[in-house]
């Protein structure tokens, strides 16, 4: 197995698991604390990765240049808004929906890398990426007909426009940090997807819990009290994005974006057992074909 393949695999799984604590953390924190605790608690684990990456490589800690720290802030506040659009989503659908619309990130990314990267795929990956957005529409109209009036009402719903919204930021996120990646001077690929990671998350803290100490002072105090369950969040989300970071050093983002969509299998997995959502038989005809397209995009790779 390619190693593209494995980080990318492990961080879905983890993602999934991290975004299913942050949901049952939206009943105790707003939109903005439930988002600033994923990093405020990845720092730390951040900066252990990274003090173990550089113990075992015995290479030196990379020198953060200008247009470093500027990619790493812009993919780190679009990440920001990427994350609570996504948690505002749950709140007008479910868990598995919110995050069947934020997957439309594997086109969107894929856009935003062709125009910015030059990265192209093949023609059997644009088929299942085809096949994974049809799956978003399944869960957008579940439930609904499909009459002209009814789709555009089932895709401007709040769930779809919060989900949309994600994805395109996701998207966006994933090529903004593959050029922090290409501007951190450094041989070994690991240290600059950790390095990345590190920094991106003191950036994050930094501008995210700012905003939290300006506007909503109570929740940021919350952010301290609920440390037991946001400090797993956190732990979670620094682990899963070194994998992501890791992957788009190493493949095309769309690969990346779209084989990330077997996330899905675990967010079913999640939100059936773990939040105790019910699902509907679209939902679960939505989730296959979001698989079957992640399929096509692997042979297509």
């Amino acid at each position: 197995m390619e190693t593209w393949i494995a980080t990318t695999l492990a961080g879905a799984l983890l993602q999934t698991w991290r975004t299913a604590l942050q949901q049952k953390l939206r009943g105790l924190l707003s939109v903005n604390a439930a988002g600033v605790v994923r990093f405020l608690y990845g720092v730390p684990t951040a900066l252990l990765l990274l003090a173990i990456t550089l113990g075992v490589t015995g290479l030196p800690l990379p020198t953060p240049t200008r247009i470093f720290l500027l990619w790493c802030a812009a993919g780190g506040l679009t990440q920001i808004i990427g994350t609570n659009l996504l948690i505002m989503s749950f709140g007008y659908r479910n868990f598995a929906v919110g995050t069947a619309y934020a997957k439309t990130e594997a086109v969107q990314g894929a856009l935003v890398a062709w125009i910015v990267l030059g990265e192209t795929l093949r023609l059997l990956a644009w088929i299942g990426i085809a096949f994974g957005l049809s799956g978003v529409m399944t869960l957008s109209l579940a439930g609904r007909g499909h009459r002209p009036r009814e789709i555009i009402a089932a895709i401007t719903q709040p769930a779809a426009l919060c989900g949309l919204g994600a994805g395109f930021a996701f998207g966006a996120t994933s090529v903004l940090i593959k050029l922090a990646n290409y501007a951190v001077d450094s041989p070994n690929v690991f240290l600059r997807a950790i390095f990345a990671l590190a920094v991106t998350n003191s950036l994050q803290t930094l501008m995210q819990g700012g905003w939290l100490a300006w506007r909503e002072p109570a929740e940021l105090r919350k952010c301290f009290t609920t440390w037991r369950s946001s400090a797993w969040v956190g732990t979670l989300s620094a682990c899963g994005s070194a994998c992501w970071f890791t992957s788009f050093a190493l493949a095309p983002v769309a690969l990346v974006r779209s084989l990330g969509q077997v996330e899905m299998i675990s967010t079913l997995l999640f939100s059936r057992f773990y939040l105790k959502e019910k699902l509907r038989v679209p939902d679960v005809i939505g989730l296959a074909l979001v698989v079957f397209g992640v399929l096509l995009v692997v042979i297509g790779h």
